[in-house]
């Protein structure tokens, strides 16, 4: 397709790449990564997407799951998180790169385009309708010497390794330890990992016993096939309130049920935000105190229908303790005419220790205010690593890792 819009592709693509660094929340900036976004053409890579749509800042799906309502199979990455996962790579020229997720290829022609001409690219994904896209992808646009293979990412591709770095274009709740085994001392791993219900871009440092993050971005990423240990569910028959926890948590949604009808307690703090100030913070530090961490989303219709709105109905923090549940919330403050809106944050709890959960978001809330942009350290340890040698925080087990939150 990729019909004329009057604009060039070039100039498209250099829009694209001015207003990613202009708007970009988070801060990671890198000039290599920067040259190969403007150089590397993404609608080469999406022929059937008009021009604009291949340089808008959104994902686009190259595979539909038969399910309606399922996610995709397989997309594009919006392009501003491609952008700051590149930079938490770090490749340098001449690394050998193992990507999971094949998508278009454009991730991997860009991952090309930084390792140079004595780099090595092997990307890879399970489903042979998207590698064999790929592959056609690649090949079209000049990038016939970096392998497709065809196989679950978890199994890695020892056969081309050990790698330097590795980055995950698929939302991973585990760390498989083949990646452990194929990744050299020294080397990188950026990965969508997924705990408590949230979803963030975590950029680790390989070390001999451990795995230590420098980096923690925001992103959300479809799964990885084959992970199961994320659990989802509602807690009402009309499916307006649902749940995601993981299996390690006591967590039962139904016994919900009566409580999120009855009377609630809203609890509120002195910290604000503005109309695009973001308060992610709060949720990651939910993740690393409280192991009744998980997410809630509300539909429109379960406000109508009379329950307090959780800070953004799709996707919010939340405590779950047996009957009683607590989750994030916001409303707008009074100001004077003309100023910006300010939205100061609290807590909703429901249950008969829903005030006492409240209280507890709304102690991390004042421990995030002050400091704001303070990112939590991730330290992954392979699964039998004793509890003596873990770093202080809270850990989460997962089958082929331990993961340790730190603030």
């Amino acid at each position: 397709m990729n019909t004329d819009t009057g604009a060039s592709p070039e100039n498209l693509r250099n829009r694209l790449v001015d207003a990613i660094l202009k708007q970009d929340p988070s801060g990671l900036r890198d000039a290599h990564v920067e040259t190969a976004m403007r150089t590397v053409p993404r609608h080469a890579f999406l022929p059937d997407a008009p021009l604009q749509e291949a340089y808008a800042n959104k994902s686009v799906t190259i595979k539909e799951n038969p399910d309606e309502d399922a996610l995709p199979l397989s997309c594009a990455s919006q392009p501003d998180v491609v952008h700051f996962m590149l930079v938490q790579l770090a490749v340098r020229e001449g690394d050998n790169v193992f990507e999971i997720g094949a998508g278009t290829g454009y991730n991997a022609a860009l991952l090309k385009h930084l390792t140079g001409p004595s780099g090595h690219v092997t990307t890879c994904d399970i489903d042979p309708d998207v590698t064999a896209y790929t592959r056609r992808m690649l090949d079209t646009n000049g990038c016939d010497d970096v392998r497709v293979v065809t196989r679950d990412g978890a199994l890695g591709a020892e056969e081309f390794g050990p790698y330097d770095r590795v980055i995950a274009a698929v939302g991973m709740w585990d760390l498989p330890g083949t990646w452990w085994d194929q990744l050299a001392v020294g080397g990188r791993l950026v990965v969508p990992l997924r705990w408590r219900g949230l979803s963030r871009s975590v950029a680790f440092r390989r070390e001999k016993d451990r795995m230590t993050s420098d980096s923690v971005k925001m992103c959300g990423f479809l799964p990885v096939i084959g992970q199961d240990g994320e659990r989802n569910d509602y807690t009402d028959d009309d499916r307006l309130v649902r749940l995601y926890w993981d299996e390690d948590q006591p967590i039962v949604p139904e016994l919900l049920r009566d409580a999120l009808t009855r009377p609630k307690t809203v609890v509120w703090t002195d910290a604000t935000v503005g109309p695009v100030e973001s308060f992610d913070g709060v949720w990651l530090r939910l993740s690393a105190t409280e192991r009744a961490t998980c997410r809630i989303t509300a539909n429109p219709a379960a406000m109508e229908a009379g329950l307090h709105r959780p800070a953004s109905p799709a996707l919010s923090p939340a405590l779950v303790e047996g009957h009683s549940i607590a989750y994030l919330t916001v409303e707008r403050t009074a100001e004077d005419p003309g100023a910006e809106p300010r939205f100061r944050l609290g807590a909703v709890g429901y249950g008969s220790s829903g005030a006492d959960l409240a209280e507890r978001i709304c102690a991390q809330i004042r421990a995030w205010s002050p400091a704001r942009t303070v990112e939590p350290a991730v330290t992954a340890y392979p699964a039998d690593t004793p509890d003596n040698d873990l770093a202080d925080g809270a850990v989460i087990d997962r089958p082929s890792v331990r993961l340790v939150i730190t603030y």
